[in-house]
């Protein structure tokens, strides 16, 4: 049985600051406040079953100062950012990425949208995570070097059929 795809809500806040957390490397370290702000800020935040995973996203109207979200604000007009996936380690394997992003794609195509971004670790490396995006049919536009040197990172954009 597949665990269902539903909308993040305020009493899932302090297990999807646990799950970001634990993965901060990877994506960013988050205050409890930080999070609820984001939350409240996302054009699509949705998480599968009992917290196995979760995905965040923004559309050019939000409200948000993260360096990779401002790179696609500066290039495209109107578009969707992917700023966290994150998949449990209980439940990796599964294919839970793919729904959210699936999900997504479908969200985004009902909303007008044509083009959903993100950005992919460079420095430190994360290869697979740059042929999951390759495989769902994103292709690289940019790079940049943020924090003061301390993280390098690819910009992906796909198209969608709106």
């Amino acid at each position: 049985m597949t665990s269902p795809i539903e909308r993040i809500a305020q009493g899932d806040e302090a297990d999807i600051l646990a799950l970001n957390n634990e993965h901060a490397a990877e994506l960013s370290w988050l205050e409890a406040e930080r999070l609820s702000f984001l939350l409240g800020e996302a054009f699509y935040a949705r998480r599968i079953g009992d917290l196995e995973a979760f995905i965040m996203t923004f559309d050019q109207e939000a409200n948000y100062d993260s360096p990779n979200f401002l790179w696609f604000c500066e290039r495209y007009e109107r578009f969707i950012y992917v700023d966290r996936v994150v998949v449990a380690a209980h439940a990796r394997g599964r294919g839970h990425a793919r729904r959210l992003y699936q999900d997504l794609f479908d969200h985004a195509e009902r909303a007008g949208h044509t083009l959903v971004t993100c950005e992919v670790n460079a420095d430190p490396p994360n290869p697979a995570s740059d042929a999951f995006h390759a495989a769902l049919g994103f292709v690289e536009v940019g790079d940049a070097v943020i924090h003061g040197g301390k993280k390098a990172v690819r910009y992906y954009v796909k198209q969608i059929v709106a």
